[in-house]
């Protein structure tokens, strides 16, 4: 049971129940707004790249172009194996050994984009290999160009197939973000831990962080579903 009151706490026959204190919830609720704000930045930024990052691989995959293919492997074996948290470490700690020094933000960034490229690209990937062969073969009877047929024919339709794996991986990327705290980021995890350090209000600092972990990630869902369905509705992916 979740009750809330002011500043005392229930006693008596509502001994037990999770008491939240509306006073402190409402001090800390600018704190968790800045934090949440970081937090999807990030989180925004790093989904864009990996998705660039995430389609050239695919496409290099795709085509089996020599030497970089390997090169592409290793990446998404390497990213796929390795806990976000690991590849944070390594940007964070060791690229400055090496003269290659950058802000937490950039960091989470990049470790972001490198972790979620990998993902990206087997999505894209399946996506790609998933249209007939006779798709890019009428294309070219029609007289389209290689690049042409991709970007026109093959892709928009790999893409609509592959949005459940995407949408899917969007959502992982974002809770994904929890760990930038490791780095010192004021993301929503950090803001959390550092709230219940300082002043022990644990239940309200981690009811805000549930709430607003929701916040962002429920619209994500509900947006995917929504776009799964009209390119299911479409005749994409089918």
């Amino acid at each position: 049971m979740i009750s809330l009151s002011g500043d005392e706490r229930l006693s008596g026959p509502w001994k037990g129940a999770i008491n939240l204190s509306t006073e402190v919830l409402l001090r800390y609720l600018p704190l968790y707004q800045d934090a949440a704000v970081l937090t999807v930045k990030i989180g925004l930024l790093g989904i864009g790249l990996s998705i660039l990052l995430g389609l050239i691989c695919a496409l290099v995959q795709f085509y089996k172009i020599p030497l970089l293919r390997q090169v592409t492997a290793v990446y998404i074996e390497i990213s796929r194996n390795t806990p976000l948290l690991i590849q944070l470490f390594f940007i964070y700690y060791a690229l400055p050994k090496v003269g290659l020094a950058m802000s937490a933000e950039v960091c989470g960034v990049v470790g972001l984009a490198f972790l979620g490229g990998s993902y990206m690209a087997e999505v894209f990937r399946s996506g790609l290999e998933a249209i007939p062969d006779i798709q890019r073969e009428s294309a070219y009877s029609l007289g389209l160009s290689p690049m042409k047929t991709m970007f026109h024919v093959i892709l928009p339709q790999a893409v609509s197939i592959s949005v459940p794996g995407f949408v899917a991986n969007v959502i992982f990327m974002l809770k994904e973000t929890s760990v930038f705290s490791a780095i010192s980021l004021m993301d929503l995890m950090f803001t959390a831990k550092d709230l219940i350090g300082l002043h022990y209000n644990t239940i309200e600092a981690l009811f805000l962080l549930v709430v607003f972990y929701l916040l962002i990630l429920l619209p994500v869902s509900v947006l995917g579903s929504l776009l799964e369905r009209r390119v299911r509705h479409a005749g994409f992916g089918s």
